[in-house]
């Protein structure tokens, strides 16, 4: 069963997190309906706080056992009980004369027949026995996933500059996560972050990692002729992204079919608004396009007949 809930705040994230922590939810599991965007007034006067309402799945119900109604002679009291009368002694009647005994005939005696002997119960068969079953075999443990081995990076090659750059920026973060950095197309390049504690290296929703690719994508093509991408991830950050922004689009334009009203999304980088609207191009009765200036740029699901 669907509920919603208004909140406000002096934006629309912070009206977010308002109504997320007071239902006690995360971002994927509820639906945002922008209502009001905030206003700063002039000098202090005609502000307007963000509005937004959220929308979430609560359980149903379930439905109490019916009450049985007492009927009225029931809930009447208990009338007191009747004396009982005790019974009167009977009275003595007069005796009657007794008849003479008639002499009775002599009875017929039968033929005695000879008891049947009981037949001896026949012999059950024996019970089959049960072979007791193998022991089981133990289970096996377990075996852990053995490290990614990467190929070292020849000495001159773009890939030695990108890891370069990137070891020196989390020097400065105070980090000591390993930079391995390989080849995947013509001017594509992947880099993998290991390492110990790498969740502050991602950041809320990436955000970290998002700023240590834009650097180093800045950094490796000022001196190069053409282009060069730098596709940065730690502990595969970037495909578990991805298919929970395929499952939270899926499922946003479910609603939005449903009801047939467009519902607008929370604020996305490009890479992120480039998978919504992947992953829903081909769905019928349902169109994307995005909205706002960045960092607030927004996918808005639409629906169309």
């Amino acid at each position: 069963m669907e509920k919603t809930i208004v909140t406000t705040g002096k934006t629309i994230d912070l009206a977010i997190e308002a109504a997320l922590s007071q239902l006690g939810l995360d971002r994927d599991s509820v639906s945002v309906q922008v209502l009001q965007q905030a206003k700063a007034g002039f000098l202090g006067f005609g502000a307007q706080a963000a509005k937004v309402q959220v929308t979430y799945e609560a359980p149903d119900p379930v439905p109490e056992a019916p009450k049985v109604a007492l009927s009225s002679a029931s809930r009447s009291k208990p009338k007191a009980a009747a004396p009982v009368k005790k019974p009167e002694p009977p009275k003595a009647e007069p005796a009657a004369p007794k008849a003479e005994p008639k002499p009775e005939a002599p009875k017929a005696e039968k033929p005695q027949q000879p008891r049947q002997e009981k037949r001896a119960d026949a012999p059950k068969p024996p019970r089959e026995r049960r072979e007791p079953k193998p022991p089981k075999a133990p289970a096996e443990p377990k075996v852990p996933a053995e490290p990614k081995v990467y190929t070292p990076a020849e000495p001159g090659s773009t890939e030695e500059k990108i890891e370069q750059f990137i070891k020196g920026l989390l020097e400065h973060m105070d980090s000591q996560a390993v930079p391995h950095c390989w080849k995947v197309e013509s001017n594509t390049y992947k880099v993998d972050l290991v390492g110990d504690d790498l969740g502050y290296l991602i950041g809320r929703r990436g955000d970290t990692l998002d700023a240590i690719q834009h650097l180093a994508n800045y950094a490796i093509n000022r001196d190069v002729d053409g282009h060069i991408r730098v596709n940065v991830d730690a502990e595969c950050y970037r495909e578990k992204r991805e298919d929970s922004l395929r499952r939270y689009a899926r499922k946003k334009a479910q609603q939005v079919l449903k009801a047939r009203r467009r519902t607008t999304l929370e604020p996305m980088n490009a890479y992120e608004r480039h998978v919504i609207h992947a992953a829903l191009q081909d769905m019928d009765n349902i169109t994307t396009h995005s909205t706002g200036v960045e960092p607030n740029r927004r996918v808005v699901i639409e629906y169309v007949r």
